[in-house]
């Protein structure tokens, strides 16, 4: 027997057990592919009173066209929300609201640009990623948790992002290592996800997550500076040309404009930060920050930041005890060495940095679902069907049920299981990356 041979008999299933399994698997996605789908078609067909944030970005277009302040929501006509984004993004975002169309068809371009995004994202695998796997992308960026349903309930400009991190991830994930046209493409990808981080200042820190990529210290070094830079562009660029616009954009973002709406970290969003504004309220310190802020990063590092570092440690073969000085190089050397999982870990990172974030609103999870749908595809199966029944089938059936996600944690208790399951997954991911390179 050739050691090929062995190697697939002792790790493979036997080919009866990998039919039924593939049978029963293809018939949950089925099933889940029609919840997702029915639940997308059962929403839009409630009626009307949707598209609230598409009408308040052209309407602060339509403001800046006719030389009026869109920070001031008494310049916005047909809505009493206020403008969330930079400046610089007011003459970015003309083209679409030209003639009034996007506002009466942002249904239909939207599903088009959530399933492109679906096609965008890459894969972590050497190989052309297969039906299958595309067919798993497309479905988790319109399920996974109902994000696209509440973005096309609020017409939140959220898709336009998601393209633009598709495109990104294609980029900095692309396969291979150290050749100087590729990391041009990385760079490229990187200065493309620190514009899409500038949209949403509160995601930036999932930049960090580019460390993690399969290169020398030096390069991904380089690669963070230039996602700062992108970053950066759209905010320098709003204070050098648009200086008083971006002064009234300071304003609303404090809340600091009288008698109008104002986007805060404490508003009403599932995320960690208000599930320790929750508790502060149950144990009556309300108005104490500094603790609420503590519990908050308490509540990060516990349920998300130290699982992920376990995991890693794990993956490299160091204990806790055992970490060293020398930790950083350890790191880069197993990057470099398992690229495909170096890839998983980057991808597992930018889900874990967005999900600490201190405000994600429901519509924000679409891009959540962006990242989940680039690590589905290579789970196991257990894992897999664990995922795709938490994050799609049961958000979907509560969604047709009727039973309300607004004003819950539910969509965040979802998104830490699924991250849970992965993690749990990933131990195993480094041994099935080498036999993919020992079975022909």
């Amino acid at each position: 027997m050739s050691d090929v041979t062995g190697a697939t008999r002792w790790f493979g299933p036997s080919a009866d057990t990998a039919a039924k399994r593939n049978v029963w698997l293809g018939s949950l996605i089925a099933i889940v592919t029609l919840l997702a789908l029915y639940n997308l078609a059962n929403d839009t067909a409630l009626g009307t009173g949707y598209g609230w944030d598409a009408r308040v970005n052209c309407a602060a277009v339509d403001a800046h066209v006719a030389g009026l302040d869109p920070y001031f929501v008494k310049n916005l006509k047909g809505t009493s929300y206020s403008y969330p984004y930079l400046p610089a993004t007011l003459d970015a975002f003309r083209p679409f609201c030209a003639g009034g169309l996007l506002v009466d068809h942002y249904r239909g371009l939207y599903l088009v640009l959530a399933a492109l995004c679906g096609l965008l994202l890459p894969g972590l695998r050497s190989s052309r990623a297969c039906l299958r796997d595309v067919g798993l992308k497309v479905l988790c960026a319109l399920g996974a948790f109902v994000g696209f349903e509440w973005v096309l309930a609020s017409g939140n400009f959220a898709v336009l992002g998601g393209v633009l991190t598709a495109v990104a991830l294609a980029l900095l994930l692309h396969a291979g290592v150290g050749d100087n046209r590729r990391f041009k493409m990385r760079a490229a990808g990187a200065a493309l996800l620190g514009l899409v981080m500038s949209f949403k200042l509160v995601f930036c820190p999932v930049l960090a997550a580019v460390y993690f990529l399969p290169l020398r210290r030096a390069r991904k070094l380089a690669l963070l500076a230039v996602a700062g830079f992108g970053f950066l562009l759209p905010i320098l660029i709003s204070v050098v040309f648009y200086p008083e616009l971006f002064a009234s954009w300071l304003l609303a973002i404090k809340g600091q404009i009288p008698n109008q709406h104002s986007v805060h970290l404490e508003e009403i969003n599932p995320s960690l930060l208000l599930v320790a504004r929750k508790l502060m309220d149950h144990i009556g310190l309300a108005d104490d920050r500094p603790i609420e802020f503590a519990i908050y990063a308490l509540a990060a590092c516990a349920l998300v930041i130290a699982p992920f570092v376990l995991v890693l440690l794990r993956a490299l073969g160091i204990g806790i005890a055992a970490v060293r000085a020398s930790f950083l190089a350890e790191l880069d050397h197993w990057l470099i060495n398992h690229p495909q999982a170096a890839m998983r870990v980057t991808v597992l990172a930018m889900f874990a940095l967005y999900l600490c974030s201190p405000r994600i609103k429901e519509y924000a999870f679409f891009e959540l679902a962006l990242y989940l749908a680039v690590l589905v595809v290579d789970l196991s199966t257990p894992a897999l069907a664990m995922v795709l029944t938490v994050a799609i089938a049961i958000p979907a059936l509560a969604s047709i049920a009727g039973i309300a996600f607004e004003g819950s944690f539910a969509l965040l208790a979802i998104a830490l299981v699924c991250f849970w399951t992965m993690l749990f997954d990933f131990h195993g991911v480094p041994a099935r990356d080498d036999r993919e390179e020992l079975v022909p």
